[in-house]
């Protein structure tokens, strides 16, 4: 653990003096440097592009067969219904088909277009300073990894394990026999039969090479690859010398520093953002990162909805609003939100659909002047978001919202009655407010 400790707290003043940069001549004028807002990769402030003809034309003649008359039957109304859901279908296939020609596709909320532009992006201190999209920043990682290999293999790869596999039952599987190798070379040091592994072996090419940086951590023990006889000819094994096998201190220590290293992950960067009061405040450029469906579950989403048409002619059960509740719940990654401070300003950030209502309110409260002032946050309708363990996809913020900051007004009251004055309008902290740009 102590070893784990060291490598970390190096990497980290390593990186403070990244971050610090090429610092500046004594003699040099700094009058004229001034903090500048972040502009992450990938984001733009371009115009909306025009709605594509395919989909235009697909609305209007959705619209001029809904308003033909339909008389003499009873169940006109139904009728309506399902005519209303395929012109809707037929709107959306005319979206889709438009797309590629047309640029990003519009999505309407809150009257506002959402274009497929503002990405989601990841952070990690330890690796860059750099903020980059999930895959690039994963490749960073993986680099970082492989840099550190010649200084530090035996810490470096069992942080390879952990990192570089996704599946958690084979990272744990892997562990588990690694250390099982090492446990029955600890017991039985001068045990020839515990000090060699046949690499062909069917568990060990499952269980081990299986996954990355295990290749690395068995070399990092002091095994080497040779052949030798097996059955009636030869085959390749790892083996480790004896003097190295009667190391158990140095082995239990490898074993320690494998079961105690975690996975190096890259966190989602909140993105914070600080607007002028501005009119297209509800005008999101979102990207495809923020839904949660593919074009496979697109295809699917499509018969859902045709399938919808034909609910309508009958009941639907409790059971089946919630299917389809939580369906609807799933669509979304994340959600980009924008809060309205009293002054207009606006506070933006990023945040998984499935975080809590109570992390983006501490997300707003870490950049208050006053972070103890009880205060509340509502959407556009006047909804104030009181359920703090609710996410936000279950409050339906998700994927881009607006929402409306303010003060507990009996509390603004009181500490003006006290203090005589109080700014209960500029309320962001003023060394957050030298970030604030245009929309």
């Amino acid at each position: 653990m102590a070893a784990i400790k060291r490598f970390f707290e190096k990497k980290k003043l390593d990186v403070k003096f990244k971050k610090a940069g090429s610092g500046h001549k004594l003699t040099e004028d700094t009058r004229s440097l001034s903090p500048q807002p972040s502009q992450r990769p990938g984001t733009s402030q371009g115009r909306p592009q025009a709605e594509s003809e395919a989909a235009r034309a697909a609305r209007e003649a959705a619209l001029a067969r809904m308003s033909q008359p339909r008389p003499g039957t009873a169940n006109n109304q139904l009728k309506a219904l399902k005519l209303q859901a395929r012109a809707e279908l037929e709107a959306e296939r005319a979206l889709q088909q438009g797309a590629a020609a047309a640029g990003p596709t519009e999505v309407y909320r809150d009257g506002a277009p959402l274009l497929e532009q503002i990405g989601v992006y990841y952070n990690c201190p330890m690796v860059t300073p750099e903020v980059l999209p999930k895959q690039d920043m994963e490749k960073k990682i993986e680099e970082f990894l492989l840099a550190q290999l010649a200084e530090e293999p035996q810490m470096t790869s069992a942080l390879m394990i952990h990192t570089l596999n996704k599946n958690a039952e084979k990272v744990k599987l892997c562990i588990e026999t690694l250390c099982k190798y090492l446990d029955n070379i600890i017991a039985n040091p001068d045990e020839e039969k515990f000090r060699k592994i046949r690499i062909s072996n069917k568990a060990f090419q499952e269980r081990v090479c299986s996954c990355d940086g295990t290749e690395e951590f068995i070399q990092s023990v002091g095994f080497k690859q040779r052949k030798l006889p097996f059955q009636d000819g030869e085959d390749d094994f790892y083996v480790l010398d004896e003097d190295q096998a009667k190391d158990t201190e140095r082995l239990n220590t490898l074993k320690e520093i494998l079961l105690a290293a975690e996975p190096i992950k890259a966190e989602l960067d909140r993105g914070l953002r600080l607007f002028h009061p501005s009119p297209k405040a509800t005008k999101f450029e979102l990207h495809n990162d923020f839904y949660n469906i593919t074009p496979e579950e697109m295809r699917k989403e499509q018969q859902l909805k045709q399938e919808a048409v034909e609910k309508l002619g009958m009941l639907r059960t409790k059971a089946m609003r919630e299917r389809d509740e939580q369906r609807e719940l799933r669509r979304y990654r994340f959600a980009l939100v924008r809060v309205r401070m009293p002054n207009g300003v606006l506070l933006q950030g990023t945040f998984r659909a499935t975080e809590k209502v109570s992390v983006l309110a501490e997300f707003v409260r870490d950049y208050l002047v006053n972070d103890w002032l009880p205060f509340t946050l509502s959407t556009a309708t006047g909804q104030k978001l009181t359920e703090m363990d609710s996410t936000l996809a279950e409050v339906g913020i998700a994927p881009a919202t607006v929402l409306n900051f303010a003060l507990d007004p009996s509390v603004v009251a009181e500490i003006k009655s006290q203090q005589g004055t109080f700014d209960d309008k500029n309320l962001i902290k003023p060394e957050i407010m030298v970030l604030i740009q245009d929309l």
